[in-house]
């Protein structure tokens, strides 16, 4: 296993992780090193799972993943939970257009953010 690129050790360790049928899965950032074919295999597993009675908990900063594929979103600044919520009552609660943007204001990040006064120094 050693020899293969991340995407595959990704999909072993997901397999193994089903294999013995679990009711409840918990998974963090299951979509890293995976290939765009590989991402939408995983995303339609999960769905599946979801649909057939499972439950998902699911760990990610790809909050595109999230938005599509939760139904209910937590939301983590400094080790402290401050909102759990569907996706689309999250945005409609802090007036954002995409769960992206409700993260960024929900955490205070959608101001100046560190990387702005560097940016501004390399013009």
């Amino acid at each position: 296993m050693q020899a293969y690129s991340r995407g595959m050790r990704q999909k072993l360790a997901l397999g193994a992780a089903l294999l013995h049928d679990p009711r409840v899965l918990l998974l963090d950032e299951p979509t890293v090193g995976l290939d765009p074919a590989g991402a939408r295999q995983l995303k339609d597993v999960l769905r599946g799972l979801c649909a057939d009675g499972r439950t998902v908990f699911l760990s990610t900063h790809v909050l595109e993943v999230a938005e599509l594929l939760c139904d209910r979103v937590g939301v983590v600044h400094q080790g402290r939970l401050v909102a759990v919520e569907t996706p689309a009552e999250l945005r409609t609660a802090v007036g954002a257009g995409s769960l992206e943007e409700a993260f960024l204001r929900l955490t205070g990040a959608d101001g100046d953010s560190d990387l702005r006064p560097l940016l501004r120094a390399l013009e």
